[in-house]
């Protein structure tokens, strides 16, 4: 479902009792949850709809498909979803009102749930072997309002080159390597991805290490990103390969009811072992001691109280 015909089923849709509801431990009104998440076929709608399917309480949650992480936090801003999935990097800019977003845009998180791999792809008999070599050359950063055009657009200013930057779904990105319409892609996601592992069937692609910018980011933009690696076998390449890795953060607003926080965050122990997308061969952080750490992202009190609870 794409994005208004999601927002005119939640606002119609009968709420009832989802997979793994304890109505006991919700007690508000039924209610229908909005998910922001991303681009069919990446991480972010695997989890979010994995999620839905899990939601505990009297809820009914529904996926809301978009460009990424800046559309997701812009989603919540104007009242268009209830949670969101954000990269770190995306939530702080948000909080702080610095670009991509014109204002700050108060945030809570329900928890970090996830790692995310940033992953420049090229074909194998690209030469392009460093970041430094997609100067002037074609490269697609992501979709528009996507957290892969944000970290684009800083990964190229760290290295201090330009491009010829469009911007396209992963969909169409791959489909203009292929072609050899475009150079390279940027992708924000987990490993594999699917419609990369896709690509790579028929044509042989290669990931560039972007490790040589990680201190020119930090030094930027602050702690969100760090050093991660691509495990070898990973569409067909035989070594690893060292990235950039972004923490995956659900996040709301302040005004979401504690009763509903405390609700998805109790899912998020209590379903872990069914939260797991395919494209998620890395770091999953859905245990009380990492769900917690959500950076300058302060957590909704409501989830806080969950999590407390749940220690004891």
């Amino acid at each position: 479902m794409n994005r208004r015909s999601v927002l005119r089923a939640a606002l119609g849709a009968v709420a009832g009792c989802a997979a793994g509801c304890s109505a006991a431990e919700y007690a508000g009104p039924e209610r229908t949850l909005r998910i922001a998440a991303g681009e069919r076929g990446g991480f972010y709608v695997e989890f979010a709809q994995l999620l839905a399917g899990r939601v505990d309480g009297a809820l009914v949650a529904v996926v809301v498909e978009t460009s990424g992480s800046a559309d997701n936090v812009g989603l919540l801003a104007e009242g268009g979803a209830d949670l969101a999935l954000a990269l770190a990097d995306i939530a702080g800019a948000a909080a702080e009102g610095t670009a991509p977003f014109r204002r700050p845009v108060p945030l809570r998180a329900i928890g970090r749930v996830y790692e995310n791999y940033m992953q420049l792809v090229v074909l194998a008999g690209s030469p392009v072997l460093r970041v430094a070599d997609v100067a002037g050359r074609r490269v697609s950063l992501g979709a528009a309002g996507s957290g892969a055009a944000v970290f684009g657009d800083r990964l190229l200013a760290a290295a201090g080159i330009s491009a010829e930057v469009e911007h396209h779904t992963l969909v169409e990105a791959a489909e203009r390597l292929a072609d050899r319409r475009v150079d390279a892609l940027l992708w924000s996601g987990g490993v594999p991805t699917p419609a990369l592992t896709a690509l790579a069937e028929h044509h042989p692609i290669r990931l560039i290490d972007l490790t040589d910018q990680l201190t020119a980011l930090r030094a930027a933009h602050g702690p969100a990103y760090q050093s991660v690696v691509v495990p070898s076998g990973s569409y067909g390449n035989p070594r690893q390969v060292a990235t950039v890795g972004v923490s995956n953060l659900l996040v709301t607003t302040p005004t979401l009811p504690d009763d509903v926080a405390g609700a998805v965050a109790r899912t998020l122990v209590r379903q872990a072992p069914h939260l797991i997308p395919p494209s998620a061969l890395g770091t999953q952080y859905l245990d009380l001691r990492s769900l917690i750490e959500t950076g300058d992202i302060p957590l909704h009190p409501g989830a806080a109280t969950a999590y407390r609870a749940l220690r004891r």
